[in-house]
Formats: structure tokens, sequence, C-alpha cells
């Protein structure tokens, strides 16, 4: 008996199946639920300050609270950082979560916990990253949506952009995982020979180029694919997923480079040039625009890394500041995120697609409250702040705090599961939905509770 058959045991009258599908409908009258149809993830890769942002400490001591002021919002009482203007001026539209936390003290632990909402097998250090890990969020709503199974699609399910992010290595969770190659977000960096970009090493691997090679006109283009298409094949059990599946990724580089209506949605050069210089005509602003473009043609979910790739030992423009954390939030880090997130919104509303669009704000964890001897703040997942905005979520509202040092958690609590949790409400798929790892296991695909932002 398959396993998965083995879940139609009778519960009394009603099988496992049918007993989800009662509580799916169920939740489906619940506020907010199914209201976004598709997700853009902000990834603060390298732990942003919660101290120095969306929680500051204004009445804590001066080796906590840091050189930050607060500043007014659109909404009287919540006041935030005074380098997030952006996010000040759009508060109405935006949620902020002050009460998140796990005890993932590494990048790579941390972020795979963010990522996809489960528990890291190692809390504290690196390890690699394997086809047993779980699913990064935007394959396991490609998976739920049911996306996963058309074939030749020329829009990926999921999307990432700009580039891979890497710490000691590809850091976890941020591919399919035990759902298999087939099902791995597609990289991409948007268009464009003169954006500013991250300073520090950004990895390209996996990176789809959507330029034709040089020399190379779409009528040859089609012809090397029948000559591609005969590469790799092997007659031996244990490859031929593999080979498979990177036949599917060639497939979907060739179908979209072949396609005027993919590339259409790529082609920033089809917004006014004044929309693309309030994004931002830096790496962020314009990897965010493509997010934006990419959802309205159709991807469920796209997630943009808003930081270098690779962390470099603290080297580079990432939010994983152990030094000069003042400096490098004030002028290298919030003002293109704050650029790009703020204008996004403001972008979704006048467009009509802010209900229908769930934009939310991750990171790895938060940072010390303590400033250590490089006026930097430490790894700190003890409490850290995430945010959301768009897709049924109710702006202008604080969710949870924390103690008055941002040391820990002092009211209402929540992890990763429940954040995750929360996006999935929002896109109409209940958190008890099953998936089905490598070995044909069934796993609810959540194992938290949606945060009540509705």
């Amino acid at each position: 008996m398959l396993r998965r058959d083995f879940l139609k045991l009778s519960l009394g009258a009603l099988t496992l199946p049918e007993l989800l599908t009662l509580r799916a409908q169920g939740a489906s009258d619940a506020s907010g639920f199914g209201k976004a149809k598709s997700c853009i993830v902000l990834f603060c890769w390298g732990g942003i300050s919660h101290l120095d942002t969306f929680d500051l400490k204004p009445n804590a001591p001066s080796n906590i609270r840091g050189t930050f002021k607060e500043i007014p919002t659109a909404v009287p009482g919540i006041r935030i950082g005074e380098h997030l203007p952006g996010f000040a001026r759009t508060m109405k539209d935006w949620a902020i979560v002050r009460s998140a936390h796990h005890n993932a003290p590494s990048h790579r632990s941390g972020a795979y916990w963010n990522l996809t909402g489960h528990e890291p097998a190692k809390l504290d250090g690196n390890w690699e990253a394997t086809r047993k890990d779980w699913p990064s969020i935007g394959s396991m709503i490609w998976q739920a949506k049911k996306n996963g199974g058309r074939q030749r699609n020329t829009l990926p399910g999921a999307v990432s952009l700009p580039y891979t992010i890497y710490d000691g290595g590809v850091a976890n969770g941020q591919d399919a995982g035990f759902l298999g190659m087939g099902m791995d977000p597609a990289v991409f960096r948007p268009p464009g020979k003169d954006l500013k970009i991250y300073n520090g090493k950004s990895p390209t691997s996996g990176r789809i180029e959507l330029d034709l090679p040089e020399g190379v006109n779409r009528g040859r283009l089609d012809k090397r694919r029948n000559l591609i298409q005969g590469f790799g094949r092997t007659k031996q059990p244990a490859l031929k997923l593999e080979t498979e599946a990177l036949g599917r990724s060639r497939e979907l580089a060739l179908d979209m480079l072949m396609n005027p209506t993919v590339h259409e949605a790529f082609d920033l050069e089809k917004e006014p040039r004044a929309l693309r210089e309030k994004y931002g005509m830096h790496i962020c602003g314009q990897s965010v625009l493509t997010a934006r473009r990419l959802t309205e043609a159709g991807v469920p979910v796209a997630t943009v890394y808003c930081a270098a790739g690779d962390l470099n030992g603290s080297k580079g423009d990432h939010f994983d500041t152990h030094a000069n954390n003042f400096n490098k939030l004030k002028d290298i880090l919030l003002p293109p995120f704050d650029q790009a997130a703020s204008t996004l919104v403001e972008d979704l509303r006048e467009r009509g697609r802010l209900d229908e669009t769930l934009v939310v704000m991750l990171t790895d964890f938060g940072r010390t409250p303590k400033i250590n001897g490089g006026a930097g703040r430490d790894h700190f997942p003890g409490v850290y702040s995430a945010v959301f905005a768009g897709g049924g979520i109710q702006g202008g509202q604080v969710y949870g705090k924390s103690n008055p040092t941002g040391f820990e958690p002092a009211d209402r609590a929540c992890g990763p599961p429940d954040l995750h949790a929360t996006i999935f409400h929002a896109l109409g798929i209940n958190p008890e939905h099953m998936i089905y790892d490598a070995d044909d296991r069934p796993l609810p695909i959540c194992d938290g509770k949606p945060l009540p932002l509705f």
C-alpha cells in the first residue's frame, strides 16, 4: 500500500482527505483567506537590525538604542526608524510584526527557517544544501497552486531575483528541496547594464539570461533547441530523474527566450522611465519592479534577495552588519530597500492590484541589542521584525512587541512557521495542505498558525 493511499483510512464517517477538505472549506470563510493571487517576498539577507528599522528603543541606554531617531508615520502612534521614510509614508498599507523569534543563530540556519518555515537540521553553523531539505516558500506555493504539473509552461511557477545567496556555500532553503529540481525557482537578474549593483561578491550560477547571445537570432536558437534536446540522455535509472529535471530547466530557458510574451514581462523598457526611477535605478529597485511584472504576468511567487549574494565574511552590501552598522544602514542598505518596497505598494495600489498581491519582508534574524566594539550588531534570533502588506492584510497595525531592550518577545510571540502560515492563508492555501517527500511520505506544508493580521 502506498503511503498516500494509507491516508484514506476512515476516520469515523470521513476519510482524512475529506476531513482536510472540510477544514480548508472552513478556513476559506476566515477573513482574508485566499484574497491574494500572488506573493512577492522581500528577503533582507544577512539579518536586518530590528532595533534600527521597525522596532526602535528610544528610551533604552545609548549602547542599545544606537544613533538613529524615530520618526512618525502616516498612522498615528506607529513610529519607525528615520531611514525608512518610504515605509513611514505608506504605513497605512503595512502591518509590522515585532515579536518573531527562533533559536538558530547562523545565517544558513536562520535563513532556512524563514525561507522554508521549518526548523533546520542544524541550528548553528552550515550544512550542505541537499534534496532532503524542505522546499523554499516559492516552491511550496508553486506546488500548492498546482502550477508545477503543467508541461512546457513558458513562465516558471516561482522566481528568485537577482542572485542566489551564499554563505560558505549555497544557502539552504532557496530551491525546491525534496520536491525536486523541476520545481526550483528560476533565478533571474533584471536586464540593464547601467544599474547600480551591490558591492561584494554575488555569484550568478543558475541565473537565466534572457538576452540572446551575440550573433544568434531566434531561428538559429530554435535549431539549437533540437540539438540540446539530444544531450545528456541516459539509460541509467539513477541519473534519469536528474537528467530530466536539468532538461526541463534548459527547455524553460529556451521557451522564455523564444516566447515574445515572456520577453514582454521582462522588458523593463515597457515601464515609464519615471516609474523605473521611482523604484530606483539600482539592482534592488529593478529586481522589485521585475517581480511586480512577473506576478502580474501570472507567476505565483517572486522572491527578491535585497542584498549582495555572498556574505563574504561580513564584507559587501548586505545586512550582516557586525561592524559599522549605522553608516552601512543609512548610506548603503536602507535607502534602496525603502525606496523599492514603498514604491511597490504604491504602484500596486495605483494599479488596483494590492488586494490581490501579498508583499512580505522576511530576514534571517535580528541583531543584538548591545552594540559591539566595532559599532556593529551581531547575530540575534531572540526577536526580530517582519512586515506584511496587501493580499487582504489590514495595514496600519503592529502585531506583538519586544521587551524594552529589544531582547525578547514581550507579547504575542510568533515564529517562522506562523509567518509562513500567514502567507499561505492569504493565498488561500490550507496550512495543512499535504506535500510528499522523496520517499512519498505525506507532510503538512506548514505547522504554524496564521497571524490575525487580516
